[in-house]
């Protein structure tokens, strides 16, 4: 016979032919090993032969375009240099590469960990192969293989030769430079194949008798190849010396450390599990991510491939090679998915006939039982964990790429529609762009914005503004999970259910023949099912993401502006709104959860409709007998065939999910960038090569270059603007309010669209690439101070220092020059103290002074500054010019400020331009323009302010100079920070209140009872068990229905076939899709795929049967247990929408009702996480995971009673395995839970830092600060996935450990089986088997769902969090409600009121009594800290009493509601606050006014001229500088109620802002009115005019004031000081009062004599009414 050619077949009864060991496992197979390890060794060194002596091809082309700003700066990498083009590719403008990649390493520690006997497991190798050369030169000397021994022994010596030539070249050369790389897995691959090779013909050596010699050589041969695995598998892969990488205290992963077989089973997680068990995690216990899975590395090498197809495309093939791998694992688990079935087939068909073979063979199957399913686990844990690494990759590209394009945005505020356009023809995508882009050609939309809601459409179909902020965030927080998430499990869809498919339908064909075709074609016909129902759900799943949008967008604005909303008490009102959208969301919800129950409904019908269509045809159409071995090897296979189809239809359905996320993250990704780079290019260098900052005949636009309204009008317009501003000196701009002076900063710095002309400015760069001038200290940047002060989230020095290096003096002397020396003693931390989101801890002065000291302690050489002296009061306003703006910190550095302030800072700028509707007035030195007149004549009559304040050198700041804080720093909205100089608060460590908590331990019976409260009442529940309890009972039927058939063939108990639980189930399950998957796939493939193995009968003992009535009893039981599923599912996913519905309302009551002070010490960002995560996870994932859960453990009890009532010998197995199970699932619950929690709370960080950007992108922009925020960024990335796949790995580590528990009970039941061999029928053996296996994976599930339900019970848990939180007065007290028309006069009285922020802190008021007459207008003035907004919080009750009382019209309001006290009080804050929507739904948000009263009001603010009407008319104030016509001015937006007004108003300035909010205070025409510093941002001339509108109004007016001129004509002024009354009484009576407070105030403003006269003229026109 010819070498290998084998007969076949090569299995003969008990092993293989000894042709096939010889000629194959001998010689082919080993010899093949060896030569495809040689050729890739071979191939590998010329290839790195060639590499070294070629140079690289390519050159980077250099790339002199400014387009890095959040690249890579050039001296920090080389290792990247494959860039070409890519910054060219990926972002069209602006900015290639992040700045990233050895950021990682900056500042880490790297420490070399050599493997224990790095040497001496080398030597043993040396030796045992040495053994196995030996071995075969006295196999070839004696002859002893059999067949072809002699080459057998030849093919053996040049196999291990050439190992042992392997060996000691790593023995020798593994730590010198000549090493050759990649031969330790060599080696490893060819112990591991060579084993398998020697493990058969070591079995046949065992089983059959063969010669001595060869016994002896054979057994030693398997040893010493045992013993060389065993060393493979337990060294380190590689056993090489690993640099491990400490990132300050963070200790690296352990993974780079483990070997090869640690790596399978995920031991090396074992530490930190252990951990978990023992205490608590904290984010420290957590390990490092590995280098290659760190954000910035991942992203700096997925940009360097460029991007050609569509985003879902790219990624997949930037991915392509893990995912390769993954398939591959997942095709070996899926392939061995039908072992055991057929195992246990093989194992019962030999208990009934056990003289068939010999038992050799019988062993052979009870070990190969456990063998191939652990092989399986491992398997699918691989291909799992590697979807969980592509998946942390995939996140951190699309968090990475929309962070930086949030960086590279254009700034909002145009109306350019032509992305929206373009992209609506194409008719498919239109449900994708209504999503992201808030389309204003969308006629089905309109109605929403009369309902108070927030008019997006009219907004935009601005390219620039189409995805707002919540869209953004929403992409970031939801949409990159939803992808990341589906691309963990890509392996499904590509290779596990593809390659079960195709093994169960070949095995389907050999059991049954033709009549396994019907039953194929229903499953055929059920795939387009399948998909249509993946489709609705995909369908649901974007309306719901729509409605999520909404709902967030709108929520986040409320919570941006509770303050106001408590002010005005609509807290009711908006909840309506949200809760209008909220039912819309859920509305989808039911339509998805409703899609689900069907999909799930269908799962279980499938298996009876094809059990039924086969059997019909194979007992009806074939004639054929239907033996129990034909039926119920069909019937388990059929339940197999179902997990694979299932996950078809449920990875379809989250591939198309997946896939519209990544559709709105690309449609964001291609949105417009600023034009920022373009217009300032890297030098303010003019063609005459002249620097100079300024523009040269430009025209400028918010928004698209031809952005046209559909009136015709266009956004605003700077005009013809041709200013040359002097550098090194002070620009002042100036001009009435919403002349454009912000906008015309805002041109400065690029951020408009540029129509024609140039513009000049420094500010081109990326600050990190630009060198500072050694002389100065100074660099040619920008800083920049906006007019709304931005500060991020950090302490006071973090936000001032900007991440500049820390000059001591430097900053001792910019916080003297900022007036911000007083304000550190009051706060308890100082500069330590911590600035919440947008400051919320500060005053508006402090913020503002904080973003100034920013700007002049950074070393840029220009300094932009807008409108920063609005915030603060006068003598710190006089104080801030004169030490900070003209002082020395100053010298040689550029300043242009906008300012209302033209009095104090005209006189001794150096340039004045100004502005009016858009057009340069006049501009020039300040000379020729105070002499034009055009500033008002009282500065032309006033001389120069004296130089003695300039020249006092300041050290410290006057104690007098400071804002208008107070001592509790409370913004002026009433953001009620508590901190005072009381020292109650020292002993308790300063506790960040950015940082989320984390509950520890379990999760609260009370958290899991008050989401079961929300759910349903008693009855609910009564019918929930009463359904589950039968929809599984209907499963156990249908099993004993068959077995109940079996027995009728069968005559004798010897011979009841048995009924089987397929193993089976759990693979599918272990690594379901998703929780939705688990809790139907674990819950249904148990109760359905018990099954009964075939025995082979002949066919002369079998009964005649009744095939029919079977087989509709059969049809009868499957159809009922459907539809008791379909029950089951709805209704309780209708209590879960009750519950989601519920605890929404909640907690939108219970934060809207919450005390102020809860708003000032939690951040944006973890509010906004209870409302889109947890909130999301409620209502998505809940449900479905407690379904899971209640199923499995029903299905135990089930599975222990049956096995209870055949076996009970097996019970004393079960409650062992049973507490190996708790001591794993214990493990696993604490670390696990611990990793979840630590998970959700570092998303808020990441949140929040992204709404932080958005909000300041302008200023980062303007610093030049792009990169370091952009590294923040991806730390903050790398610290969320490190919880993340740590827990994904405590998952794998459980689901392999549960496993393999599970292969000892099938083990140990066959061994048992053996033992009895006569002793026990088919029948018993089969079920016990079967239950065992059943059981065990039973309780997996019932691990890993209720590990999930404790997880997603966390979402609650931090809901009830914000539940419990404290909650303010009654809104209604019904027994003591004042008079309709209360307050009818407006007298307000204080008496004796005292009150505190917080128990432990001091009195911010001190037994404060004063009486405000009817009608009566008061100023309030004092220093910081004096309790000027704790007065106004006060009458708001904000603050309540601690004693004393507040009367208005004699009523005590501590005794009324709140909305009756807050409807009848009207507050206009600091802070302007607006709603996305129209002027008309911010002005009247509930439709209580007519037209005509809204543009009386608007009048009376001066934003519509008296000459203007409101049919739209041309603006009145004409610049001087160009004829009038229609088409170059800027419109007045106010004429027209349906303007747009963008999220918080962005697109008004911020004085038209605050006139809005003050005639939206007019219209409710109140009878006390509070002003907050209501008109700091407009200027003087629109000041005077409202001034007197204001003494016109019929109300008593509290006004809490810094320009002092505002107060001076007031009836009364009453000067606050340490919150107790200083002096209270008319302006001018406390003007002659010598050494009075309020006199030294209006001294030290510079304005004496203005103040003293208007005071006078006031005094005396109150005593001509008063004779009279």
């Amino acid at each position: 016979m010819s070498f290998a050619s084998c007969a076949w077949p090569v299995w003969r009864i008990d092993d293989f032919t000894t042709c096939f060991q010889s000629d194959y496992l001998q010689i082919l197979f080993p010899l093949i090993l060896v030569a495809s390890s040689l050729l890739h060794l071979s191939l590998h060194a010329i290839y790195r032969n060639v590499r070294s002596r070629w140079p690289d091809t390519y050159h980077r082309v250099p790339d002199n375009s400014n387009r890095n700003h959040t690249e890579i700066p050039p001296e920090d990498d080389d290792s990247l240099s494959t860039d070409d083009d890519e910054a060219l590719s990926i972002h069209a403008s602006g900015v290639g590469r992040l700045a990233l990649v050895k950021t990682t390493s900056r500042g880490s520690v790297v420490q070399a960990d050599s493997p224990a006997g790095q040497d001496l497991s080398v030597i043993v190798e040396e030796v045992a192969v040495c053994g196995l050369v030996a071995i075969n030169i006295v196999a070839l000397a004696t002859s002893a293989f059999a067949g072809r021994g002699q080459l057998a022994a030849v093919a053996g010596l040049v196999a291990w030769v050439y190992t042992l030539v392997l060996v000691t070249l790593r023995l020798f050369l593994g730590n010198t430079k000549w090493r050759l790389p990649q031969l330790w897995d060599h080696t490893a691959f060819i112990y591991g194949f060579q084993w398998l090779f020697t493990v058969a013909i070591f079995r046949s050596v065992l089983v059959h008798t063969k010669p001595k010699t060869t016994q002896i050589l054979v057994v030693a041969e398997f040893c010493l190849m045992t013993l060389l695995l065993g060393i493979a598998l337990n060294t380190r892969k590689g056993n090489k010396t690993v640099v491990m990488e400490w990132e300050g205290d963070i200790e690296p992963s352990r993974e780079p450390l483990a070997s090869v077989l640690s790596l399978l089973t995920f031991s090396w997680i074992d530490p930190m599990l252990w951990q978990g068990y023992k205490e608590p995690l904290e984010m420290k216990n957590v390990w490092n991510l590995l280098p290659r899975d760190k954000a910035a590395i991942i992203l700096a090498n997925y940009r360097q491939v460029k991007k050609t197809t569509s985003l879902a495309l790219h990624l997949t093939k930037y991915f392509q090679a893990l995912l390769v791998i993954q398939c591959a694992w997942a095709i070996l688990s899926g392939a061995l998915t039908f072992a055991p079935t057929l195992l246990l087939k093989a194992i019962l068909e030999y208990v009934e006939k056990p003289t068939a073979s010999p038992r050799s063979v019988l062993w052979l199957y009870v070990i190969l039982l456990p063998l191939s399913d652990i092989i399986r686990s491992i398997a699918d844990g691989q291909a799992l964990w590697i979807g969980r690494k592509i998946c942390i990759r995939i996140r951190a590209i699309i968090i990475g790429e929309i962070y930086a394009k949030a960086l590279r945005r254009k700034a909002a505020s145009g109306q350019d529609a032509v992305l929206g356009n373009t992209e609506s023809a194409k008719l498919t995508r239109l449900d994708k762009l209504k999503i992201l882009l808030r389309l204003k050609k969308r006629p089905d939309k309109k109605p929403d914005a009369a309902n108070g809601d927030v008019a997006k459409e009219d907004v935009s179909g601005n390219a620039d503004e189409q995805a707002n902020l919540g869209t953004i965030i929403n992409l970031m927080s939801v949409d990159s999970f939803k992808i990341s998430e589906c691309t963990s499990y890509l392996h499904f869809l590509l290779a596990s259910a593809p390659s079960q498919l195709v093994v169960s339908i070949f095995l389907l064909y050999r059991v049954m023949g033709l009549s396994a075709i019907p039953g194929l074609i229903v499953m055929v016909l059920l795939l387009p099912i399948n998909i249509a129902l993946a489709k609705g759900f995909n369908y649901t799943q974007r309306r719901i993401m729509a409605a999520t949008d909404k709902r967030i967008h709108t929520t986040n604005e409320i919570l941006q502006n509770i303050r106001i909303i408590k002010y005005f008490a609509w807290e009711k009102r908006f909840s309506d709104i949200v809760d209008g959208k909220r039912r819309a969301e859920l509305k989808a919800l039911r339509t998805r959860y409703m899609i689900w129950a069907l999909a799930v409904a269908m799962w279980n019908t499938v298996p009876v409709l094809i059990t039924f269509f086969s059997f019909l045809v194979y007992t009806k159409v074939e004639q054929k007998p239907l033996y129990p071995s034909v039926a119920f090897t069909a019937i388990s296979l059929f339940m197999l065939l179902r997990v694979p189809l299932d996950q078809l239809g449920d990875m379809i359905a989250h591939v198309q999910e997946a896939k519209v996320s990544v559709d709105r993250v690309e449609e964001f990704l291609t949105e417009e960038e600023t034009e920022k780079y373009e217009q300032l290019g890297s030098d303010n260098v003019d063609a005459n090569g002249e620097r100079l900052i300024g523009f040269r005949d430009a025209s400028f636009i918010w928004g698209g270059k031809d952005a046209v309204a559909a009136d015709g009008s266009t956004a605003f317009r700077l005009l013809d603007i041709d200013v040359d501003f002097k550098i090194g000196g002070l620009n002042i701009i100036a001009g009435p309010t919403g002349a454009g002076k912000t906008s015309m900063l805002m041109a400065l710095l690029g951020e408009m669209t540029k129509t024609k002309g140039d513009v000049y400015l420094p500010g081109g760069r990326s600050r990190e690439d630009v060198r500072v001038d050694p002389a100065t200290g100074l660099a040619e940047t920008c800083a920049y101070v906006a007019q709304t002060a931005w500060l991020v989230n950090a302490t006071i020095k973090e936000n001032i220092l900007f991440a500049a290096p820390y000059d001591e003096k430097r900053y001792k002397d910019v916080l003297v020059a900022c007036a911000l020396e007083r304000d550190l003693e009051i706060l308890d931390n100082g500069d330590e103290t911590l600035v919440g989101e947008n400051g919320i801890t500060l005053s508006g002065g402090q913020k503002q002074r904080i973003s100034l000291a920013r700007a002049v302690y950074s070393n840029s050489r220009h300094i932009l500054l807008d409108d920063c002296l609005s915030a603060v009061d006068s003598h710190t306003a006089q104080w801030i010019f004169s030490n900070c703006i003209r002082g020395g910190l100053m010298k040689g550095r550029t300043c242009i400020l906008v300012t209302h302030n033209t009095t104090l800072c005209a006189p001794s700028s150096d340039y004045i331009v100004l502005l009016d509707n858009g057009r340069v007035d006049i501009k020039g030195t300040a000379e020729q323009v105070i002499a034009s007149g055009k500033l008002g004549e009282e500065i032309r009559s006033k001389s120069q302010p004296g130089s003695s304040e300039v020249s006092r050198a300041p050290s410290r700041v006057p104690s007098s100079v400071g804002d208008e804080s107070d001592q509790t720093l409370i913004d002026h909205n009433g953001r009620g920070a508590v901190k005072t100089t009381s020292n109650a608060k020292q002993e308790k460590p300063q506790r960040n209140t950015l940082e989320e908590t984390k509950a520890t331990g379990a999760v609260k019976w009370r958290v899991i009872g008050l989401y079961l409260r929300a759910m349903g009442s008693w009855w609910f529940w009564a019918v929930a068990v009463v359904v589950f309890s039968s929809q599984q009972l209907s499963g156990v039927a249908s099993n004993l229905w068959i077995r109940e058939w079996a027995n009728q063939y069968t005559s004798g108990p010897e011979s009841t076939p048995s009924m089987l639980f397929s193993l089976s189930s759990q693979h599918s399950t272990s690594s379901s899709v998703s929780s939705y998957a688990f809790a139907s796939i674990a819950g249904y493939t148990k109760s359905l795929s018990s099954f009964i193995t075939p025995a082979s009968y002949s066919s002369t003992d079998v009964p005649e049967v009744n095939a029919d009535y079977y087989l509709a009893i059969l049809a009868l039981i499957g159809v009922s247990g459907a539809g008791l599923a379909l029950a089951r599912d709805l209704w309780l996913f209708f209590g879960s929408l009750t519950a989601s519905w519920k605890l929404h309302t909640q907690l939108m009551s219970a934060v809207s009702r919450a005390k102020f002070k809860f708003f000032d010490v939690t951040p944006l960002g973890q509010l906004m996480n209870r409302f889109s995560k947890d909130l999301e996870a409620i209502d998505q994932e809940v449900a479905p995971v407690a379904i899971g859960v209640m199923t499995c453990a029903v299905g135990i009890m089930i599975t222990v009673a049956l096995i209870a009532a055949m076996t009970p010998g097996f019970l004393v197995a079960g409650v062992f395995i049973t507490g190996l199970y708790f001591v794993v699932g214990v493990f696993y619950l604490r670390a696990s839970r611990d990793l979840k929690r630590l998970e959700s709370v570092n998303r808020s960080p990441l949140f929040q830092q992204f709404g932080e950007t958005l909000s300041g992108v302008t200023t980062i922009r303007a610093y030049g600060d792009q990169r370091r925020f952009i590294r923040e960024n991806l730390a903050k990335i790398n610290t969320q996935s490190r919880p993340f796949l740590f827990l994904w790995a405590a998952n794998r580590w459980l689901a392999f450990r549960t496993d393999l528990l599970g292969d000892f009970v099938s083990f140990f039941a066959g061994v048992f089986v053996i033992l009895n061999l006569g002793k026990i029928d088919a029948g018993s053996a089969g079920i016990s088997l079967s239950y065992a296996i059943g059981f065990s994976e039973n309780i997996l599930w019932l691990v890993r769902l209720y590990a999930m339900n404790e997880q997603n019970m966390n979402s609650v848990e931090r809901i009830k969090e914000y539940l419990d939180v404290e909650q303010e007065a009654a809104a209604i007290n019904e027994k003591n409600r004042p008079a309709h028309s209360w307050p009818a006069h407006g007298a307000v009285e204080f008496v004796g009121y005292s009150t505190r922020y917080r128990k432990e802190l001091d009195p911010v008021l001190k037994n404060v009594s004063f009486k405000i007459e009817p009608r009566e207008k008061v100023g309030i003035v004092g220093r910081t800290g004096a309790g000027k907004s704790s007065l106004t919080l006060a009458i708001f009750r904000a603050l309540e009493a601690e004693s004393g009382k507040i009367l208005i019209d004699d009523v005590d309001i501590g005794t009324i509601g709140l909305k009756d006290l807050r409807e009848a009080v009207t507050i206009v804050p600091q802070d302007p606050t607006l709603f996305t929507g129209t002027i008309r739904t911010n002005l009247d948000p509930f439709d209580l006014y007519s037209d005509e009263e809204i543009f009386v009001a608007l009048k009376k603010v001066q934003l519509i001229g008296s000459n203007e009407a409101p049919p739209p008319g041309s603006q009145d104030g004409l610049s001087a500088t160009s004829p009038p016509t229609p088409t170059t001015t800027n419109k007045n937006i106010f004429l027209d109620l349906s303007s747009p007004v963008a999220e918080s108003g962005t697109n008004l300035s911020q004085g038209q802002r605050q006139l809005l909010c003050l005639a939206r205070a007019m219209l409710k025409n109140p009878k006390v009115l509070v002003m907050d510093e209501a008109t700091a941002s407009i200027d003087y001339a629109t000041d005077s005019k409202i001034q007197g509108t204001i003494r016109g109004l019929k109300s008593t007016i509290i006004t809490i004031a810094h320009r002092l001129a505002t107060i001076a004509d007031y009836d009364k002024v009453l000067v606050l000081d340490h919150g107790e009354v200083a002096e209270y009484g008319h302006p001018h009576e406390l003007l002659k009062k010598e050494g009075g407070n309020f006199r030294g105030m209006c001294e030290m403003s510079g304005d004496m004599e203005a103040l003293a006269r208007a005071a006078k003229k006031a005094w005396e026109d109150k005593r001509l009414v008063d004779d009279e």
